[in-house]
């Protein structure tokens, strides 16, 4: 049975985003093609009508879920705003929250894979690097600073920051060490308090 151009574009999509979940779920390696087309509601043989091998997909996977999370962050910006609210707080807040904590295949990639993308082939490593800078790009004109280059050195030390408490408080199973660490990160920010969830 011959598939339309329209269909074949929805299955792409679907495993671009069954990918994109599952990849920040499980780990580059956690999952194969097989599994991975089974989630999508698609059989195994059709993969290579979409992509020309894993490595292609795990390289727009990546950039999917960083133009994600970007579109997530304006979209929390444009909100806050409105609300007459501080635009980064708001990001900063939400990332740092239990519920994007305990939900890793719905949140930042970096978070997620940032270790294991720098073990990751060039044309992954160069989907991250894009998101990541445009990323840092849409931070800086949002953070305080007299010059372009201070926003720029804020951006950077307040995303590292962020991924760096959502690691570890990932990482460890202590829930009340986890929840420490997303507040120590948050006073660092000097955010309000996070809310505990565990």
């Amino acid at each position: 049975m011959k598939v339309s151009k329209e269909q074949m574009a929805e299955n792409r999509e679907r495993i671009l985003d069954a990918a994109a979940q599952l990849f920040r779920e499980k780990g580059f390696d956690g999952i194969g093609v097989a599994d991975l087309m089974k989630s999508a509601g698609l059989t195994h043989g059709g993969f290579y009508g979409h992509f020309a091998s894993k490595d292609e997909l795990m390289a727009q996977a990546s950039a999917r879920a960083l133009q994600r999370l970007q579109s997530a962050w304006a979209a929390l910006a444009r909100e806050a705003a409105a609300q007459g609210q501080e635009p980064l707080a708001a990001i900063e807040a939400a990332y740092l929250s239990p519920r994007h904590r305990d939900a890793p295949g719905q949140g930042c990639l970096l978070a997620a894979l940032g270790s294991d993308t720098a073990r990751q082939g060039p044309a992954v490593r160069r989907a991250v690097t894009e998101g990541v800078r445009a990323q840092l790009d849409g931070l800086a004109g949002l953070v305080p600073g007299r010059t372009k280059a201070a926003k720029r050195q804020r951006a950077l030390a307040d995303y590292a920051s962020l991924v760096g408490a959502m690691v570890l408080a990932r990482a460890v199973d202590d829930p009340a060490l986890s929840d420490e660490i997303l507040h120590a990160a948050a006073a660092a920010l000097r955010l309000p308090a996070v809310p505990s969830a565990r």
